[in-house]
């Protein structure tokens, strides 16, 4: 189970035969969710343009001001902004609005037909609620990647800060089940979750911050309960 399932990267790793996949971001659950019914996407080819960009930017916001959300339209589009936009970001603001400037690529090979996702995401369930929320049974395995602790939070239009920080950690410390809970090795982060009892594993190789175009590397680390290791 994952509360911030993001890009998958874990799930999709390990291929459970079953998975409850969270993530606050509606319209990257809409997305998966249409690649779970069967994304072909007929008729349409992706431009990596600045003008093709801005144009198909402001559609997606139009149909997000229209309730329009959670079509197949709306996925599409997301899909196409996430991999044009500038270093791969994914930033809302506080109206709700999609507004991640054009990237610099220099080529995109985009993807039309997503049928090879049906097959695999056929018995996982997605949902888009406040990570809290989630009914947990005692003996699931939770993954949880939230958002790194550091200036950039935009990720939702409600943002991710200090206090949801703080709630992850210990919602999942009363856990009965195995919890493996990753963030960046903030001071406040390691103080947090040694504080609640977790076992702590530094990573000697960390991955960067994209969202700004820092490429520094940023120390992860590893917040482990209820797992031998």
């Amino acid at each position: 189970m994952e509360p911030f399932c993001g890009g998958l990267a874990v799930t999709l790793g390990l291929l459970p035969q079953t998975a409850l996949l969270n993530d606050i971001n509606p319209h990257l659950i809409n997305f998966y969710r249409c690649l779970k019914e069967g994304l072909v996407l007929e008729g349409v080819r992706f431009e990596n343009k600045e003008s093709a960009y801005y144009a198909n930017r402001v559609r997606f916001n139009k149909l997000l001001h229209a309730a329009k959300g959670d079509t197949k339209d709306a996925a599409a589009l997301f899909y196409y902004l996430n991999r044009t936009g500038y270093n791969g970001l994914c930033r809302f603001n506080q109206g709700g609005g999609f507004n991640v400037p054009f990237g610099t690529y220099s080529r995109i090979n985009y993807q039309y037909d997503f049928s090879e996702y049906q097959d695999v995401f056929e018995k996982w369930e997605f949902t888009d609620i406040y990570f809290n929320q989630i009914p947990l049974r005692d003996d699931d395995f939770v993954y949880a990647d939230p958002p790194y602790d550091v200036e950039f939070r935009q990720y939702s239009k409600d943002g991710f800060g200090w206090e949801e920080q703080v709630k992850t950690a210990e919602w999942l410390s009363k856990h009965m089940g195995p919890v493996v809970l990753s963030n960046q090795a903030t001071k406040r982060i390691l103080r947090l979750y040694a504080d609640l009892g977790y076992h702590l594993i530094k990573l000697n190789a960390p991955r960067r911050i994209s969202c700004t175009g820092d490429r520094t590397p940023a120390p992860e680390v590893l917040a482990i309960r209820n797992l031998n290791v």
